[in-house]
């Protein structure tokens, strides 16, 4: 089983930022993606920021130039650096790690944390 942990959300004002942080532990296999989501009230839960473990990111186009992710493989953790935060940002936001293109089942999510941007 494999359990991940966030850290890192709050209220904060329009202009500012966050840092999330997220650990993974159990049985990983070290040939991964993590990332996070979000899902703000009403809509659809979408895609923020991902890593490779070959160190390959993709950020949301609304994210661009504002977030930055990194990861620690060693201990199986991933970092989501926040800047210039807008109330669209507003969301619970959602650690996740998958290996589905070798176990189409290992894909796994945080609890979440929440963040809210006030304008």
């Amino acid at each position: 089983q494999v359990q991940l942990v966030e850290s890192g959300g709050g209220l904060v004002q329009a202009g500012g930022s966050l840092r999330l942080s997220c650990a993974a532990s159990g049985n990983i296999f070290s040939i991964n993606t993590m990332g996070w989501y979000r899902q703000a009230p009403g809509k659809q839960r979408e895609l923020v920021a991902v890593f490779t473990w070959s160190g390959v990111t993709n950020y949301a186009d609304s994210v661009k130039g504002r977030f930055t992710i990194s990861r620690d493989n060693a201990k199986n953790m991933v970092h989501l650096q926040m800047n210039s935060l807008k109330p669209e940002d507003t969301a619970v936001y959602y650690c996740n790690i998958q290996w589905r293109r070798i176990d189409p089942a290992a894909d796994y999510w945080g609890q979440g944390t929440q963040v809210t941007v006030s304008s």
